[in-house]
């Protein structure tokens, strides 16, 4: 689409430039995600866990204070991607880690 073209835009009644529109899109298919205290975090950001956490299935427990390296977005507001020694495929939640 070039600058010139203009689309409607349902949400709010009027017609836009459809770059603007593409912009306002790609805005809000982004998702936030806070760790305990309110840090935005990111791709491949350091975090700490808040609290001893029973890892299911695993049959061990990740103690308060424990480092996760290189953590991965999902595009859940909530959960954490990560890799830790001897366990595959580990998510946390935000609400348990603080970015370091």
């Amino acid at each position: 689409m070039s600058d010139d073209e203009y689309v409607y835009d349902e949400d709010s009644g009027e017609w836009v430039s459809a770059a603007a529109l593409a912009e306002k899109l790609a805005a809000a298919a982004t998702v936030e995600v806070r760790d305990s205290v309110g840090n935005l975090l990111a791709d491949g950001d350091q975090v700490t866990l808040i609290k001893d956490l029973d890892v299911k299935g695993a049959g061990q427990t990740l103690k308060r204070g424990t480092l996760i390296k290189s953590i991965r977005l999902t595009g859940d507001a909530q959960e954490i991607d990560c890799k830790f020694d001897g366990i595959r495929g580990l998510v946390l939640r935000a609400e348990f880690v603080r970015k370091r």
